[in-house]
C-alpha cells in the first residue's frame, strides 16, 4: 500500500515538545511537509526511487493515507507526502510517508486509530521493538512479511503536529538487509527533520 501510494503522489508531481518559541507545534504547509521528507542528499548509501512529494490532502488521498471506515485517522489533516529509496549494497527498499495535521491534538487522537492498521503491515508474526526517545509517541514492528518470508519493519511516531511512518522491506532473502538498528535509523532521520520543519527551519538531518 505504502509503496503504491508513493507512486500515486510521485505522479503528481515520550521525547520532548518542539520548541517554536511559544510552547506550541505549529501545523506544516505543504512545501514544509515536502521538505520533511529525505531526499538523496539525506540518504546516504541509498537511491531515490520516488523523489519527495507533498499533496493538500483531499479525498483521494485520504483514501490512500486512511485506507479504514470513513477514513478514520484523516480527520483535520491537511497534506499528505512520501518518498522512496533503494539501498545500494542490499535489498532493502523504503517508503516515508507523512500526514501534516491542523493541531498536536488531531495527530494525537489519529495516532492509535491508524497504528491499528498500520501497525498490522508486517504480518502477524512480527514483534514488537523499541524506537527510543523519538517523537511524543511511537511504535514499530519487524518480521517476515514478504511472500517468502523476507523481513519488513513498519515504524510510526507521532512528531508535533505530524503523524511519520517508515516502511522497509526486503526485495530478496537477505535477512540483514533490514534489521532493527536500520529501521530505528530511519524514523529517528524522519521525525528529527519534523521537528526542525516545525521548529521553522528548513530539516537538514541526514543519515
Amino acid at each position: 500500500m505504502a509503496i503504491a501510494a508513493a507512486l500515486l503522489l510521485a505522479g503528481c508531481g515520550g521525547g520532548t515538545q518542539i520548541d517554536t518559541g511559544n510552547g506550541k507545534a505549529v501545523p506544516l504547509t505543504k512545501e514544509q511537509t515536502r521538505k520533511t521528507l529525505p531526499d538523496g542528499g539525506a540518504m546516504t548509501g541509498w537511491k531515490a526511487s520516488i523523489r519527495p512529494a507533498s499533496v493538500k490532502m483531499d479525498k483521494l488521498y485520504r483514501s490512500a493515507a486512511c485506507p479504514i471506515k470513513d477514513n478514520a485517522g484523516c480527520d483535520s489533516s491537511r497534506f499528505y507526502g512520501t518518498s522512496a529509496f533503494r539501498r545500494d549494497d542490499s535489498a532493502a527498499v523504503t517508503t516515508f510517508l507523512i500526514v501534516a495535521y491542523d493541531s498536536e491534538q488531531a495527530a494525537r487522537e489519529a495516532y492509535d486509530v491508524l497504528w491499528n492498521y498500520y501497525g498490522k503491515k508486517t504480518g502477524p508474526r512480527a514483534r514488537r521493538f523499541s524506537l527510543g526517545p523519538i517523537g511524543e509517541k511511537r511504535d514499530a514492528r519487524i518480521g517476515p512479511s514478504g511472500f517468502h518470508g523476507e523481513t519488513g519493519a513498519i515504524t510510526q511516531v507521532r512528531v508535533g503536529t505530524t503523524l511519520l511512518w517508515t516502511v522497509t522491506d526486503s526485495t530478496g532473502k537477505d535477512n540483514n538487509a533490514v534489521t532493527e538498528d536500520s529501521a530505528r535509523d530511519l524514523a529517528t532521520l524522519l521525525a528529527k527533520r519534523a521537528r526542525q520543519a516545525q521548529n521553522g527551519d528548513t530539516p537538514s538531518v541526514t543519515l
